[in-house]
């Protein structure tokens, strides 16, 4: 039996409970036990942590990361990734099915739930695929899926584009409780893409990937949405022309939510500069307009998460020529000061950061955390919102380097991570 931990005098962040004051947290047999507000908990016989300078928040979660678990594990696996989540403050991740075979069958959902059990890191919740093999065509069980222990279901890396196939995933999803999450892009506007299409791409003689490839999707899902009455979520949202569509599609009091990654708030397509790879994602860094109307969106309340879309590459695919790079960005361990830096520049709530990086995910998501209730899982984060530091990604836990924020000055260090009241990362 893990041995009590005690988190005294600190600063207890709870959006859930509306609550944001100084008090004692008292963790035991994987639960929270108490909150105590007049912070007098003894800590007799249990691990003491004092955090009298430090914010207490439910464990961070993640609902968006690729691992490459099965089929790519040297550009990362079930342990380098778990270890990178719990060293960025998440408790809980949500990893994607686009593997190398895709996830698609239960025997794999049960494999890498087990697996990941024995690693000292984050909380492994696994998605699986919409449809076999991501090819958009023929839904995977949903129900032997959900039974195995999947928490969503997406062909993420691919978008569904026959509305009949997806409108069956919305009402199959639905019944058997698996939130859908879609990858909204419809690919063939502009299949060699290499950057938001504009002013940047041309100078720099490269592809471009116009807004309307993600906006085009967006509108296609929403009028599903309008349709079936079931919900949605959109991933990695990073253009106004979508922003807009959810915004009034939730306006309208449909089911939709969506996400976007730090990435996209803090960078533009003008920072690929001289052709840097590890600026190259997909969706793709684009204009400031969009950087502002998403940063708006997030202080409205339109965009519900920030996840990472955390996709290691090694070397091998990314220190090669930009056209033959491969996409993504590792985001694991710089979401959080990234996040707080946001809030800093929006004047947003320390809520906010908690409801944007736990609360709204575990909703999303279905799952007990997100919350430091008595008696929901004893799932923590424990941060020093003002310790400053320069981002060395060689220091990174994850197998991968590809990070666009090296050397970064970042504020914001993670002090303890805390899953089933177990201490799995200490800063």
């Amino acid at each position: 039996m893990t041995k009590p931990i005690l988190i005294k005098n600190g600063r207890l962040i709870d959006p859930a409970q509306d609550f944001d004051a100084r008090a004692d947290l008292l963790l035991e047999d994987g639960l929270v036990s108490a909150v105590d507000p007049t912070c007098s908990l003894s800590g007799e016989g249990k691990t003491l942590i004092e955090a009298k300078d430090f914010w207490v928040l439910p464990g961070l979660i993640d609902m968006h990361v690729h691992l490459r678990d099965p089929g790519h594990e040297y550009k990362e696996d079930l342990h380098s990734g778990l270890m990178a989540a719990a060293a960025g403050g998440f408790t809980t991740v949500l990893a994607m099915p686009n593997t190398s075979p895709p996830v698609d069958q239960a025997a794999q959902i049960r494999s890498l739930l087990s697996r990941a059990k024995t690693i000292p890191g984050a909380r492994l919740c696994q998605s699986a695929a919409m449809t076999r093999g991501l090819n958009g065509q023929e839904l995977t069980e949903y129900e032997d899926l959900k039974n195995a222990g999947a928490s969503a279901v997406t062909d993420d890396g691919r978008w569904i584009p026959d509305a009949a196939v997806m409108r069956r995933v919305l009402g199959y999803a639905h019944v058997c409780g698996l939130p859908p999450l879609s990858h909204a892009q419809e690919a063939t506007l502009a299949p060699k893409g290499q950057i938001h299409e504009g002013r940047v791409s041309t100078r720099l003689g490269l592809a471009g990937i116009p807004a309307e490839v993600e906006s085009m999707a967006v509108y296609r899902d929403i009028s599903l949405v309008r349709l079936t009455g079931k919900r949605l979520h959109i991933c990695h949202v990073s253009s106004r022309l979508s922003l807009d569509l959810i915004r009034r599609a939730k306006a309208e009091g449909l089911p939709v939510t969506c996400e976007t990654a730090p990435h996209y708030l803090f960078l533009t397509d003008e920072d690929v500069g001289q052709y840097d790879v590890n600026r190259k994602m997909n969706p793709p860094l684009r204009t400031a307009a969009d950087q502002e109307s998403l940063r708006q969106g997030i202080a409205e309340g339109v965009i519900d998460v920030v996840a990472t879309d955390h996709a290691p590459h090694s070397v091998l695919e990314k220190e090669v020529e930009f056209m033959d790079a491969a996409f993504g960005v590792i985001g694991l361990e710089t979401a959080l000061p990234l996040t707080l830096r946001l809030a800093e520049e929006l004047q947003l709530s320390p809520k906010k950061v908690a409801e944007l990086l736990s609360l709204k995910p575990a909703q999303i998501l279905g799952l007990p955390g997100g919350t430091l209730l008595k008696g929901r899982p004893a799932d923590v984060t424990v941060i020093d919102p003002q310790a400053e530091y320069v981002y060395d990604v060689k220091t990174s836990k994850s197998k991968s380097r590809n990070s666009p924020f090296d050397g970064w000055k970042l504020k914001g260090q993670i002090v303890k991570t805390i899953v089933d009241g177990t201490i799995v990362f200490e800063g």
